[in-house]
């Protein structure tokens, strides 16, 4: 774990981050405390520079008043895009004078000069204050309130109170970002044909109708994350994962957790862990082949990477014919913003909070996620639901982040503390199924993923974590992309691209000055990568299920439908 005076180099906030704050409430996390009393301390010791900002304020709000500033919004914020806030004299003045208060208040945190854990705690009570503050936000002053109030002959302030009301009595207490019928899931999302071919307490294992008269022989088993549902990679058409492979004569299988209640608190790593080699049996069995391509996404990376550790302990590597790790940090070493807001305290808190219940509720993580990104998350639908009275835009990746699914509270334990310690960097400092964990002992043929503007699995994070397994061939592709649309990257989008190449260099940015870039997603590169070690091509399969797995119902299944 970084010492106290490691300076962070990646601005982010991981999972273990969420799963500890998930369980205070917002309020909580706003209130003064020792973090508060240090900012305090620091600026009350420099009188001098403190006195000199406020003399600058003053006279910058003196010169707002009289007409005379120049000061505006930058390109890139749209809160004050609206005509009005240049075109109404008392408006401009109100957006000029937010603007100098807000750059004030950073200027006094940055000259604060505080240790870099306070200076993260305070950047996050700041962030929010400011933008809360900001009067795009306000019914009264709000143009784009008034126009509407004006166009709708009032019918926007009730909607808009309506929806308050809607949103602030049920978690996650925050404005919503997609109307909850806005998509069906199995309907307008989740939509590629397959079958669920075994159901556990645990999952369902889907298999994807092939769309090919011949397939690759290896088939690919997915491992989404725990948190949230699957169907991120089926979406919709078009901008399917699954839908994608499937095409290009994949045979995909994924995996669909159960969404656990409070009497399934005890689930755990091994658990998991063995759902993971249940289904590896499945695939194996119906695909009738010695081995299975694994790719795990984000938490199920993790899972994936500890079961991968496990079978080569048992002497079972061979099982995993090649490897792949989708935004998924297995090295926190300089996590940033989760190393500031972490501690032991914090922790334990949040794990007697869930053992509580019993589980982690993901309504509460979404609640969490959302204040992290305040403007975009928060305040943008907030003038958009409350104060303009409209409904959403329907989107349906915000509809899919809306469908949240619960932690049990054992999982939850364990991955907290695991964030906490920075375990996976310790040869056998965590077990799964009995087995120690050395992921430097996994030497299949590794491809992993990240994201450039990943805020949750920041990429520098994503390649240490490649460099921790002990694969000779080991693939690293970082994309021009954030956590969700690295993966939801369908070929044809002209701004995209992605630089891959070997894991040869210590230093993530050296990599990133040598690695070649490409154009377009990182998907036809995964599947040609996916076929090298695939073997010979072999017809599809006449019907979904086998011998001991006859197919349950179609896709998506029944365990993604629970809530």
């Amino acid at each position: 774990m970084a010492t106290p005076t490691t300076k962070p180099d990646e601005l982010a906030t991981p999972l273990d981050l969420l799963l500890t704050s998930a369980t205070r409430p917002f309020a909580r996390r706003m209130m003064p405390n020792r973090t508060w009393a240090r900012f305090g301390v620091s600026l009350a010791k420099q009188p001098g520079v403190v006195a000199g900002r406020v003399g600058t304020l003053a006279r910058e709000l003196g010169s707002v008043a009289a007409g005379r500033s120049h000061r505006a919004p930058v390109r890139a914020d749209k809160r004050f895009t609206d005509p009005a806030w240049e075109q109404n004299p008392l408006l401009h003045r109100i957006m000029q004078g937010y603007l100098a208060a807000a750059e004030t208040a950073d200027e006094l945190l940055a000259d604060a000069d505080l240790e870099w854990r306070d200076h993260d705690k305070m950047r996050f009570v700041i962030d929010n204050l400011v933008e809360g503050l900001a009067p795009s936000n306000s019914p009264l002053i709000s143009p784009l309130g008034w126009k509407a109030l004006i166009d709708t002959g009032g019918q926007s302030a009730v909607r808009g109170v309506r929806a308050f009301a809607r949103d602030m009595l049920t978690k996650p207490r925050v404005p919503a970002m997609v109307e909850p019928d806005a998509f069906v899931v199995g309907e307008t999302v989740a939509v590629t044909k397959g079958a669920v071919v075994a159901q556990t307490s645990v999952f369902e294992l889907i298999q994807y109708a092939p769309q090919t008269a011949k397939v690759q022989a290896v088939p690919l088993l997915i491992v989404p994350p725990v948190i949230n549902k699957f169907y991120i990679l089926d979406i919709a058409p078009g901008r399917s994962m699954i839908e994608y492979f499937v095409a290009q004569g994949q045979q995909v299988f994924i995996l669909s957790w159960r969404n656990p209640q409070a009497r399934h608190r005890d689930w755990g790593f091994d658990t998991y862990g063995a759902a993971i080699v249940e289904a590896m049996d499945a695939v194996q069995k119906i695909a009738d082949t010695d081995s299975v391509h694994l790719l795990g996404t984000c938490s199920g990376g993790t899972l994936a990477a500890m079961t991968a550790a496990h079978l080569t302990e048992i002497g079972e590597a061979d099982r995993i014919a090649g490897f792949a790790l989708a935004v998924t940090v297995l090295d926190q070493t300089r996590a940033g913003f989760a190393l500031a807001m972490m501690s032991d305290g914090a922790a334990q808190a949040a794990i007697r909070a869930s053992d509580r219940k019993g589980y982690l509720d993901g309504r509460a993580l979404a609640e969490m996620f959302a204040w992290l990104r305040p403007t975009d998350l928060v305040w943008r639908y907030w003038v958009n639901n409350y104060v303009q009275g409209r409904t959403p835009a329907p989107f349906d990746v915000l509809f899919w982040n809306a469908d949240t699914t619960r932690m049990a509270a054992a999982l939850h334990r364990e991955f907290v503390l695991m964030g906490l310690n920075n375990s996976l960097i310790v040869p056998d400092a965590l077990s799964m199924l009995g087995s120690p964990v050395d992921l430097s002992k996994v030497t299949v043929d590794a491809y992993v993923i990240g994201g450039i503007s990943d805020h949750i699995c920041p990429w520098q994070a994503t390649y240490r974590s490649a460099r921790m397994l002990g694969s000779k061939d080991n693939r690293y592709v970082l994309s021009t992309s954030g956590h969700i649309q690295a993966l939801v990257n369908p070929p044809g989008n002209p701004k995209a691209s992605y630089r891959a190449g070997p894991v040869d260099a210590e230093d993530p940015e050296q990599w990133l000055g040598s690695a070649q870039k490409y154009s377009d997603s990182w998907w036809p590169d995964y599947v040609g990568w996916l076929a090298e070690r695939s073997g010979s091509e072999v017809d599809a399969p006449k019907n979904l299920g086998g011998e001991g797995y006859p197919p349950l119902g179609p896709a998506p299944g029944s365990y993604v439908m629970e809530k």
